[in-house]
């Protein structure tokens, strides 16, 4: 490890607990404006676990005595079940992914749906939540909003935490493990310190979302922690422990597809290389025997910094 890492990791890395909620309360009076704070949930068929993060987040930091999130929006990417429905009723305002800039068709793809957001919201600061966690704990916001709060220094923050497995308790993170972490290791070393370069739950100034691009899919995190460091610097970035995210784990073809994409928008920056072949072919036993092809396509587009689309610089004036 780098001695600057080594460095970076005494210094930029916190527990949620070492910054106590009343504190958090009297930095965000302090910042006024620029302390306001969005939460972004985006969300595809996630019925079964919306709800009790929408209605944690309410009851513990939205309320008249602990005001540290001011705006709740659960971005919908096409659910056929309940989501909005379920958002809702907990409290959420609730927008479709197409209904935001509607002149641009939209995508399949996470990375979609949290470059959209930003139409979504009016926060200087804005916090993801993926929608599928269970057992979930508003330290997941606090935690990670925390810092942003206190130090004007820093631009982004990313949770960290164990990831159970069945009976492991820190047996998922294997798209991170076989393929996010050997990449940065490798070809960006100073971002080895990070424990979940992938995990879905982060913070950041708006400042600095605006100018970054969103690569459409599953390669948006790595994408955005890589273009962050080169945007602004190792020292902006920190990371926050906030315990244990159990969530609903993919099976492997799944899992395959996203480090596919994850890797393909690693490459992207490596190299800058034009596009080669942007498929990728897995198997999967026939009944009959044998084995059966299944090509997928692999996400490549990329969004460019919102701070560039005219309805948004328009938005944001007339604000």
């Amino acid at each position: 490890m780098l001695d600057e890492v080594e460095s970076w990791l005494h210094r930029r890395s916190w527990s949620a607990e070492e910054r106590p909620l009343a504190g958090l309360l009297a930095a965000k009076r302090a910042a006024g404006a620029r302390g306001s704070v969005s939460v972004v949930l985006p969300a595809l068929n996630e019925e079964a676990t919306v709800g009790e993060i929408v209605a944690t987040i309410r009851a513990e930091l939205m309320t008249a005595e602990t005001p540290l999130v001011d705006e709740l929006v659960v971005v919908d990417s096409g659910s056929t079940d309940r989501t909005g429905d379920v958002a809702a009723a907990a409290g959420a305002k609730v927008v479709h992914r197409d209904a935001l800039l509607p002149r641009v068709p939209a995508v399949p793809g996470k990375g979609e749906v949290l470059w959209r957001s930003l139409l979504a919201t009016s926060g200087e600061i804005v916090c993801f939540i993926d929608a599928d966690l269970r057992d979930f704990r508003s330290r997941f916001v606090s935690g990670i909003v925390g810092p942003l709060l206190t130090d004007p220094e820093l631009q982004l923050v990313k949770a960290m935490y164990d990831r159970p497995l069945g009976d492991s308790p820190a047996g998922g993170g294997r798209v991170t493990e076989l393929v996010a972490r050997p990449v940065l290791n490798l070809h960006w070393p100073r971002l080895a310190g990070f424990v979940q370069p992938l995990g879905g739950e982060y913070a950041a100034r708006r400042s600095l979302l605006e100018r970054l691009p969103f690569p459409v899919g599953y390669g948006v995190e790595l994408a955005l922690l890589v273009d962050s460091l080169h945007a602004v610097g190792l020292d902006a970035l920190a990371q926050v422990d906030v315990g244990v995210r159990k969530h609903r784990n993919q099976d492997g073809q799944a899992l395959g597809r996203m480090a596919a994409a994850i890797y393909r928008t690693a490459q992207r920056r490596i190299a800058r290389a034009p596009l080669t072949h942007a498929e990728l072919t897995q198997f999967a036993r026939e009944e009959a025997g044998g084995f059966a092809p299944r090509t997928h396509p692999v996400d490549t587009e990329e969004r460019p910094p919102m701070g560039t689309v005219p309805e948004y610089t328009a938005a944001r004036q007339a604000a």
